[in-house]
């Protein structure tokens, strides 16, 4: 028999993690939201704070992602960049 996954918003994932860090065990959580543990699980690791920032913000694992994303991306870019600049001075 073939299950379909449920899709859940990143809100709602977020939701569950606050209920979570306001006291509500996994159990409860996966018992009244029917989800499964593991999944609930897997949520609280990718949507707890991990540290906070300067500015007093909270930074996540997903957060964390996202910027070694994004510092790749420039990396990338910033090569690009230097290619181009030397080929263009080598036309003059």
């Amino acid at each position: 028999m073939e299950r379909k996954k449920k899709r859940y918003t990143e809100e709602f994932k977020q939701q569950i993690v606050e209920l979570y860090q306001n006291g509500k065990s996994v159990r409860e959580l996966s018992g009244e939201y029917g989800l499964v543990e593991q999944t609930v699980y897997k949520w609280i690791h990718r949507y707890e704070p991990v540290s906070k920032n300067e500015k007093g913000e909270t930074v996540t694992e997903q957060d964390i992602r996202a910027m070694q994303k994004r510092i790749a991306e420039l990396e990338m870019e910033n090569e690009i960049l230097k290619k181009a600049t030397a080929i263009f001075a080598k036309t003059k």
